[in-house]
C-alpha cells in the first residue's frame, strides 16, 4: 500500500537546525581591529596562541556533563613568542545571558593553564578561555631581577609609571585613586628633576623606595584587573556544559512491574497496590522506582507466557506491546487504575523520597490508535500490512516499529515529544528510554534538548545495550545517564578495564553510567550459577564502582536465578509475560542486606560519584580493590570484593597511600562498614581475607589522620 501524501502543513519545532550547534563567537565584542588582510590576518599585534582546550567534547558540537554545584576545571595550552608573561582567565556564562563572568587562570608548566568554576543552576552554560600578553607583569619580574643584581633600575620606574598612567584611564573608582597614588610614588623615584634636587643618598633612597612600591602585591593585582586587552585573543569555541540537577549523577533505581504488586496471586496489580509497596522500596534505600510501560497492552498476536507465540485467554501479554482500544503512550492499562491513581502514586512516591520513572519506549501493538491513524508512520510489506518487528530468527508480531524515514516524519517527531511532555504534565521526571540506538540519533538530538529548554530537571536513561560507539553517541546527543556493559563483565581485568575507559577517559565528560547486575531481560550466567554471594558481591559492585546503578527486583533481593534454557539469559516464567507472586517476606531475602549497602552509599559522599574512581593492586585474580575520595579527602572509601562465590580468597593490597591522602608512615583506621569490624593499619601492604559464605566484600571507610595507637583506642 503506497504512503498516504504528507500534506500536512510543516510543524515548527522540528524544523529547528538539526546538526550539532557550531561554536559561536563571543557575545563580547573584540577591540577595533584592521580590516583582514589577504592572508587571513586581521589583527597582527595579537600574540598569544590558545590551544587544546579540555574538557570538550569533538570541539564543542556536543556539551559535557555536570551537576549543580561541581566545578568545571578547564586546561589550555595558552603560549605566545618572545619571553613576555601572560595573563589568562576563563570566561563562562550560562547560555541564555549576554554578559560573561571571568575565573583566573594559573600557570601549572609547559604553557598549560588552569582554571575552574561553578555551576550553580540546571541547564545550559558555555565557557571559553582568552588570554593576553601581560606587559606590568613582564615589566615587573624584569624589575625584580635587575633591583636583586644591585642594577640601576632608573629607566625601569620610568617606564613602569608610564604604564600605570595609561592604565588610570581604565580604572575608576576607589581603584582609580589607588593607582593614583602608586603612580605619584613611581614618578617621585623616576623624575629626574627631583632626583636632581635630592642628595645623593636621598635621591639613592627614593629610587629604592619606588622601586619597593613597583613590586607590591597590590598594585600587580590592580594593575592585573586593569590589564590592557587591546590585542588579547579569545579561543574560538564557546564550549558548551549541560548542568543536571544531582541525582543525574548519584541514584539508585529499583524496578518493579506494577501488575505484579498485588498481595494476591494471580490478581492484576494496581497503582494503589504499589502505593502499599512504597515503604518497603523506602526501606531498601531506593530514591527512583522504575515501571516498564504501563498502558494498555495489544491483543493482537499478544504473547503468551515463557514468550510463547500463542497466548492463553487470561496471559497478560507483554507490556513492551504498547496500545489497545483503551489508548496507546498517554493512557494506562485500565487493570492497574486512572490517571488520578497515578498522580496520587506520584504524590505518594514523594513523600518517601522516591521519584517515579516511566518506560518511554517508541513502538507499538498492531492495535495502537497510531496503527489506524497514522500507517504513514510505519512500514508496509508488499501486501499493504504493516511490518511487524523482527530480529531474524526472531519476530515480534506483537510490535510494530516506527519508520523515521517516513515523509510524514515531523508529525511523528511532534507526536513522540508530545508523549514526553504528557506525562511530565503528571509529574515525571525520569524516563527510561527503551532501545534508543534503534531510532535516529539527529531524532534524540532534537528531542532531548527541546524537553530539557523547558524542564532542565528531566533525566533520561538510555537502555542501549549496543556496539559501544553508539552508545557513547547517544549519550553525546542528550542522554543524562547510560545503561553499561557492567553485567557481563566479571573477571577482575575486564571490570578494572572497563571502568578506567569510563572513569578515566574523556568518555566520563559526556557517559554517566548507570550500573544494573540484572534486568528483566538479563540474567548472567555467574547469577544462575554462583549462588548468594554471587547476588551479593555483584551488588557491592554495582553499588559502589557506580554512582548511579540499579536492580530488577524483587527478582533480585529474592534471587531469582533460573533460566528458560541452559545457555539463555532469559528468565523462566519471565515477568515480561505473566503476572509474578512475590514472597516479600522470605527468610533467606537479600533486602535487608541491599538496605545496607544503600545506607552506606547514602552516607559516604564519595560514592556519589565516579571521577575519582581508582584501582589499587591487590594479590590474586579473585579479589579486587578500589576506591573513591571526596575532594579533599574528607570522605575516603576504599572496597574489596572477593570474586570467587566458593572459596575463601586472602592476599596483600598494595595501596596508593596518596590516593587514599594518607601520609607514609602514620597509621590509619579502616572502618568495615558491612561488618562493623575496625583495624589500624600502617603502610601500603595489608592483609584481607574474604570469606564469599559470609560476606565476600569489604567496604570500608579509611580515617587517614590517626596519629597514635592511643588515638585508635579512643576512636573504637
Amino acid at each position: 500500500m503506497a504512503r498516504r501524501a504528507d500534506t500536512a502543513p510543516p510543524i515548527r519545532p522540528p524544523e529547528r537546525p538539526l546538526p550539532a550547534p557550531e561554536a559561536a563567537q563571543s557575545r563580547e565584542a573584540e577591540p577595533a581591529a584592521p580590516a583582514a588582510r589577504p592572508d587571513g590576518v586581521s589583527e597582527g599585534r595579537r600574540r598569544v596562541v590558545i590551544e587544546h582546550v579540555r574538557p570538550e567534547v569533538e570541539g564543542g558540537a556536543y556539551p559535557i556533563k555536570r551537576v549543580t554545584g561541581e566545578d568545571v576545571v578547564v586546561e589550555a595550552d595558552v603560549f605566545a613568542d618572545g619571553h613576555d608573561l601572560l595573563s589568562c582567565v576563563l570566561r563562562y556564562r550560562r547560555e541564555d545571558d549576554a554578559d560573561w563572568s571571568e575565573s583566573p587562570m594559573r600557570h601549572l608548566d609547559n604553557d598549560r593553564w588552569r582554571g575552574s568554576f561553578t555551576v550553580e543552576e540546571a541547564g545550559r552554560y558555555r565557557y571559553t578561555v582568552r588570554g593576553w600578553v601581560d606587559r606590568f607583569g613582564s615589566w615587573r619580574r624584569d624589575l625584580a631581577k635587575k633591583t636583586d643584581a644591585g642594577q640601576d633600575v632608573f629607566v625601569e620606574l620610568t617606564v613602569g609609571a608610564t604604564l600605570i598612567e595609561k592604565t588610570l584611564a581604565r580604572a575608576h573608582g576607589p581603584d582609580r585613586r589607588k593607582l593614583r597614588s602608586f603612580f605619584r610614588a613611581m614618578r617621585a623615584g623616576s623624575d629626574p628633576e627631583a632626583l636632581e634636587a635630592m642628595s645623593p643618598p636621598k635621591a639613592q633612597r627614593a629610587v629604592a623606595t619606588a622601586a619597593e612600591t613597583a613590586l607590591s602585591e597590590e598594585l600587580a593585582e590592580l594593575m592585573q584587573r586593569y590589564a590592557d586587552r587591546r590585542f588579547a585573543v579569545t579561543h574560538p569555541a564557546e564550549l558548551p556544559v549541560e548542568v543536571d540537577r544531582e541525582r543525574a549523577r548519584y541514584s539508585s533505581w529499583y524496578e518493579m512491574f506494577p501488575r505484579s504488586a498485588s498481595p494476591e496471586p494471580e490478581r492484576h496489580g494496581t497503582f494503589k497496590d504499589v502505593e502499599a509497596r512504597l515503604p518497603y522500596v523506602a526501606r531498601l534505600g531506593f530514591d527512583v522506582l522504575y515501571f516498564p510501560p504501563i498502558h494498555p497492552i495489544g491483543r493482537t498476536h499478544r504473547k503468551g507466557r515463557n514468550n510463547n507465540p500463542r497466548a492463553k485467554p487470561n496471559d497478560p501479554g507483554s507490556p513492551w506491546a504498547i496500545g489497545g482500544p483503551e489508548g496507546g503512550h498517554t493512557a494506562v492499562h485500565p487493570d492497574l487504575g486512572t490517571l488520578e491513581d497515578f498522580d496520587r502514586l506520584v504524590a505518594r512516591a514523594a513523600g518517601h523520597g522516591i521519584e517515579i520513572a516511566l518506560d518511554l519506549a517508541y513502538q507499538c501493538s498492531p492495535d495502537h490508535p497510531w496503527a489506524k491513524e497514522h500507517p504513514e508512520w510505519f512500514r508496509h510489506r508488499p501486501d499493504g500490512t504493516i511490518q511487524y518487528a523482527e530480529n531474524p530468527p526472531k519476530k515480534y508480531e506483537d510490535t510494530y516499529p516506527l519508520d523515521f524515514e517516513t515523509d510524514a516524519w515531523r508529525e511523528l517527531w511532534a507526536e513522540l515529544k508530545s508523549v514526553v511532555d504528557f506525562w511530565i504534565g503528571h509529574g515525571v521526571r525520569v524516563f527510561r528510554v527503551d532501545n534508543p540506538h534503534t531510532k535516529p540519533f539527529r531524532f534524540w538530538e532534537w528531542m532531548i534538548p527541546e524537553v530539557k529548554a523547558e524542564h532542565p530537571d528531566v533525566i533520561f536513561l538510555s537502555e542501549a545495550f549496543t556496539r559501544p560507539k553508539a552508545m557513547y553517541r547517544l549519550a553525546k546527543v542528550g542522554f543524562t545517564q547510560s545503561y553499561t556493559y557492567f553485567a557481563w563483565r566479571n573477571a577482575k581485568w575486564e571490570l578494572a578495564d572497563y571502568f578506567r575507559e569510563l572513569t578515566r577517559t574523556e568518555i566520563r565528560e559526556y557517559f554517566r553510567p548507570n550500573l544494573w547486575p540484572n534486568t528483566p531481560d538479563i540474567l548472567t550466567e555467574p547469577l544462575q550459577t554462583g549462588g548468594r554471594p554471587t547476588f551479593m558481591s555483584r551488588l557491592i559492585l554495582a553499588a559502589t564502582l557506580g554512582a548511579s546503578y540499579g536492580i530488577y527486583g524483587p527478582a533480585y533481593e529474592l534471587m531469582e536465578h533460573v533460566p528458560i534454557a541452559p545457555g539463555k539469559e532469559e528468565y523462566l516464567n519471565s515477568e515480561k509475560y505473566e503476572i509474578r507472586h512475590w514472597n516479600l517476606d522470605r527468610a533467606d531475602s537479600l533486602a535487608d542486606f541491599v538496605a545496607l549497602v544503600n545506607r552506606i552509599r547514602r552516607d559516604n559522599p564519595a560514592l556519589h560519584s565516579d571521577r575519582t574512581l581508582r584501582f589499587h593492586d591487590v594479590d590474586g585474580d579473585h579479589l579486587i580493590c578500589y576506591s573513591k575520595v571526596t575532594d579533599h579527602h574528607e570522605n575516603v572509601v576504599l572496597v574489596v570484593v572477593n570474586l570467587d562465590p566458593e572459596h575463601r580468597q586472602a592476599g596483600f593490597l598494595h595501596l596508593d597511600l596518596a590516593e587514599l591522602g594518607i601520609e607514609h608512615g602514620r597509621p590509619y583506621q579502616v572502618h568495615d562498614q558491612l561488618t562493623g569490624a575496625r583495624y589500624l593499619w600502617q603502610g601500603p601492604d595489608n592483609y584481607v581475607e574474604l570469606n564469599p559464605s559470609i560476606v565476600p566484600a569489604h567496604i570500608m571507610q579509611v580515617r587517614p589522620r590517626v596519629r597514635t595507637e592511643r588515638d585508635f583506642e579512643t576512636y573504637q
